[in-house]
C-alpha cells in the first residue's frame, strides 16, 4: 500500500463507519413508529348509477421510518387485507371478493411502497410510489397532511384513483355508465413514535 494510500484509509474507514452508524441510529429512532389500527381508517367512495356508495376496509398495517423533518429520508410500505372491504350491507361484500372485483382469493392484500416522500411545508406532503392491487401495479402520488396532538400524529388525505385501471369490476361492471371508473380514497392514520415538526 503507497504511504498516500495509507494517510487516505484511515479517513475513508472513519467516514464509512460514521455513515453506517448514522444509519443505524436513524432506523433505531423510528423503531418506536406504529400505526395505531383502533383510531384510523380507509374509506372510499365511488358512484353506482350517479349515486355515491361509501365502503371502508377493516384490516390494514403499516411500516413506517418517518422524519418529519427530513422527509426524504423516510419510507413508508402498507398493506391492505382486500378481503376487509365493506360497503355495510351483506349482499355488496359477498361480491366483493369475487373474482370481477377483488379476487381476494388470488390477490388477498394491496400495497403500497414508498420511493420518495417531499416536504411541502406547513405540514403537507407528497409521497409517492407503487400501488398494486389485483396483481396491477402502478405510480400513485399520494397528498398527506399531518397533525400532531399530544404523542399522536396523524396522517390524513384523499387520494382518486381509477379502478379500470387495477381491473376492479370486470365484464359487464367495467362500464363506467352503472360504476363510475373514478374512486375516492380517503384516509386517516394514527402514528405513534413520529417526532414533533
Amino acid at each position: 500500500m503507497k504511504p498516500d494510500t495509507m494517510k487516505l484509509f484511515p479517513t475513508t474507514l472513519r467516514a464509512t463507519t460514521l455513515a453506517v452508524l448514522a444509519t443505524l441510529a436513524t432506523f433505531s429512532a423510528h423503531a418506536d413508529q406504529k400505526l395505531l389500527p383502533a383510531q384510523s381508517e380507509i374509506t372510499f367512495v365511488s358512484k353506482q348509477m350517479g349515486v355515491p356508495v361509501e365502503g371502508r376496509f377493516k384490516k390494514f398495517d403499516a411500516q413506517i421510518a418517518f422524519d418529519p423533518t427530513r422527509p426524504q429520508t423516510g419510507n413508508i410500505a402498507f398493506t391492505i387485507d382486500i378481503a376487509s372491504v365493506t360497503l355495510g350491507s351483506p349482499e355488496p361484500d359477498a361480491e366483493l371478493p369475487k373474482a370481477p372485483w377483488f379476487n381476494t382469493a388470488k390477490f388477498p392484500q394491496a400495497t403500497f411502497q414508498s420511493s420518495s416522500i417531499k416536504g411541502l411545508g406547513g405540514g403537507k406532503f407528497e409521497v409517492a410510489g407503487k400501488l398494486a392491487i389485483k396483481g396491477n401495479t402502478h405510480d400513485a402520488i399520494i397528498p398527506v397532511v399531518l397533525t400532531q396532538a399530544g404523542a399522536t400524529t396523524t396522517a390524513s388525505g384523499v387520494l382518486t384513483l381509477k379502478r379500470l385501471a387495477y381491473k376492479i369490476g370486470e365484464n359487464e361492471w367495467a362500464d363506467t355508465a352503472i360504476v363510475a371508473d373514478d374512486v375516492q380514497v380517503k384516509f386517516k392514520l394514527a402514528l405513534s413514535g413520529v417526532g414533533k415538526f
